[in-house]
């Protein structure tokens, strides 16, 4: 697995968040995007979540959002969607993406499932034989509009999440 799309509703929150985070912290190891089911053309990352990333040491201003396109879910090796009805959105326009698709926090249960001696080639197929099911409580909940403390649980919903995918999907990274 070469690259990641993070998927949100507009792509100035959660998804925007998502990639610049793991761009940061993956480097060169993955090939990290995001988009909105909703998304609005080339703005900037809320300024609340522009904060929490510029508290973990990581710059947003050259970030602009874009909306998904079926380019953007054909070309993913992963799409990691921050709710339910995303991945559902991502399903509706593209079914076939369905091995590809799950919320960032299924994903995150999923691992937990998955042996850490299987091979990083077979981690996804085992990932899916795993998959639970998604549920409303590992949904990353909408901070937009609601200031700078749903911005904080948000992005710390985000970053623990990632902290449980990031080592098993980039373990040549060092991510542990």
């Amino acid at each position: 697995m070469s690259s990641v799309l993070f998927v949100c509703t507009a792509n100035i929150c959660r998804s925007a968040y998502a990639e610049l985070l793991t761009s940061a912290r993956a480097g060169s190891h993955l090939e990290v995007g995001s988009a909105g089911t909703h998304g609005w053309a080339d703005h900037p990352v809320e300024p609340h979540m522009a904060a929490e990333l510029e508290r973990r040491g990581v710059e947003s201003y050259a970030f602009r959002s874009r909306r998904l396109t079926r380019p953007l879910i054909d070309e993913a090796d992963l799409i990691l969607t921050a709710e339910a009805a995303h991945r559902t959105f991502v399903l509706q326009e593209r079914p076939a993406a369905v091995r590809r698709a799950f919320t960032l926090g299924q994903l995150a249960s999923a691992l937990e499932e998955v042996p850490p001696d299987v091979p990083h080639d077979e981690l996804l197929a085992a990932a899916r034989r795993a998959r639970p099911t998604a549920r409303e409580e590992d949904d990353v909940v909408d901070p937009y509009g609601r200031g700078g403390d749903a911005a904080a649980a948000a992005a710390q919903h985000i970053d623990d999440l990632l902290g449980r995918v990031l080592p098993r999907l980039t373990p040549s990274a060092g991510l542990t």
